[in-house]
């Protein structure tokens, strides 16, 4: 099915809905919630067509389009590929369902916030969630290091605003927290843009290749690696991600979520696609970082109350899987670490959303005072359940594969490289055992046991904030039982880097 400018619709649509949501919308209200949605489904539909054709025997999709040719004579492009496609389509549905859950979610907030007259904040919060979704897509859609870098901005921008607007807690000065380090990421990464250009003449991400094995190879990796290891909360530069996603409006952590794990198909794409010679320098002391993230995170994980910091601190270990697996520089490894994002967005996805659920319908944010809520709300309780099977890797949803197949890339690595890589591949597995204490020990507190007099009255949530977590939870399923949805896609493109 041929479908014109297929790419560029993804990422103008939305666009012009945003602005046309921002100055037309105060009238609908709450409604805009479908309409947002309605725009992301369409979307999703365009990435599912190009998987289609990439199935097909297409193997990839490439739009070119003139930026400036005045100057720095750019262009900018999208190309959906074996690695792009998936990252983009998972993004997007994620977005897709967020929107739905954001109806019941935003109302409630809204009305806590601001009355129940103010309708115009419907509007806001709408049309600036759009440009999220348009964000993410077009990070993983890019063609131009320039234009990566804007969309990059044009994601944090967003999740700025809504966390100031929406937040909870000291929501203005958590916001700024967020954009300040965030943006620090953003201008170390932007740094290394410019001095990629300065090198080959060209913004172009393919062009990074001619850099790859020299000197000033080695900075702009080291620069783009810094840049996205802040964005990506790992350990050192991690102290600003429980408050941001332990505060922000629920309906977008799992959003900003999907940010902090973008960083690994950075990487897979720009440092092993691109500059693999220069990036192997840094893989032995990624891997020993990314390690101590997953214990450290997990740690801190298990030693909070708040549902809402629980997860937002478990992202912190759990990202650092996907860089395990990357920085192994293995294609199983590389692939299992790609794989193991899409995984963790889906299943973080589902459990903060479980901590809004819980947050609207009960009021309560502290685990000690929960308990027994299976009875009164069986359908968050199972969506709990499913979410800490994903992150658990726990057969047959999709964590069990992606580990599975990233540790294959682990030991391959540890097997013929230094007797260190075997080590760290060792101790990788048993930590994976923490996981399934910090998501499956919480869920038997909330929902088991004891229901506490003061959580009588508690009432399940409403389907439209439910039903698109179960679809999410479909995904994770088919992902994980039919895994070659995603390695087919996977494994062609990175098993081509040399």
């Amino acid at each position: 099915m041929q479908v014109p400018y297929l790419l560029l619709q993804v990422v103008i649509v939305p666009i012009i809905a945003a602005v046309i949501l921002a100055l037309l919308g105060k009238k609908a209200g709450k409604r805009l919630g479908w309409i947002t949605f309605g725009i992301l489904a369409y979307t999703s539909l365009l990435l599912i067509i190009a998987g289609l054709e990439l199935w097909n025997g297409n193997g990839q999709i490439y739009e070119e389009y003139f930026w400036s040719t005045a100057v720095f004579n750019l262009k900018f492009g999208f190309l959906a590929d074996g690695l792009s496609l998936p990252v983009a389509l998972i993004m997007n549905i994620i977005c897709a369902a967020c929107s739905v859950y954001s109806i019941r979610y935003m109302e409630h907030r809204i009305e806590q916030l601001y009355g129940k007259k103010e309708t115009g904040m419907y509007t806001v919060y709408y049309s600036i969630y759009l440009l999220f979704a348009v964000g993410l897509v077009g990070i993983a859609l890019s063609t131009n290091l320039i234009q990566l870098y804007l969309f990059v901005e044009l994601a944090l921008i967003p999740a700025y605003i809504i966390i100031d607007f929406f937040g909870y807690g000291d929501r203005h000065r958590i916001a700024m927290m967020y954009f300040i380090w965030n943006h620090i990421g953003a201008a170390l990464f932007l740094v290394g843009v410019v001095s990629a250009y300065i090198g080959t003449g060209s913004f172009e991400v393919n062009a990074l290749s001619t850099l790859s094995g020299t000197s000033l190879g080695f900075w702009v990796c080291f620069l783009i690696l810094v840049g996205w290891l802040v964005k990506m909360a790992t350990f050192g530069f991690h102290v600003w991600l429980p408050y941001a996603h332990g505060e922000s409006t629920t309906s977008i952590t799992p959003m900003i979520a999907t940010i902090v794990g973008l960083g690994s198909y950075v990487f897979a794409r720009l440092l092993f696609g691109e500059l693999s010679k220069t990036f192997e320098v840094f893989s032995v002391p990624l891997m020993i970082l990314a390690l101590i993230t997953i214990v450290y995170g997990a740690f801190l994980t298990m030693a909070q109350d708040d549902i809402k910091r629980m997860y937002a601190c478990s992202t912190i270990s759990q990202t650092a899987y996907s860089l395990l697996g990357i920085a192994t520089l293995t294609t199983m490894g590389v692939a299992g670490g790609v794989f193991y994002f899409l995984s963790h967005i889906l299943g973080k996805c589902i459990l903060f959303s479980v901590a809004g659920i819980l947050l609207t319908q009960t009021g309560v944010r502290n685990i000690k005072e929960m308990g027994g809520l299976g009875r009164k709300m069986p359908l968050t309780a199972t969506l709990c359940i499913l979410g800490s099977m994903i992150l658990s890797a726990i057969p047959p949803l999709s964590g069990f594969q992606a580990e599975w197949i990233m540790f294959v890339g682990i030991f391959q690595q540890g097997s013929y490289g230094a007797m260190l890589n075997l080590i760290v591949a060792v101790v990788g597995i048993f930590a994976t055992f923490l996981s399934v204490v910090y998501t499956f020990w919480p869920m038997a507190r909330v929902f088991f046991g004891p229901l506490p007099a003061s959580l009588g009255n508690v009432k399940e949530a409403p389907l439209s904030m439910v039903i698109p977590l179960f679809v999410l939870a479909l995904i994770s399923f088919l992902m994980g039982v039919f895994p070659e949805l995603i390695t087919n896609f996977l494994i062609p493109v990175i098993s081509a880097v040399k």
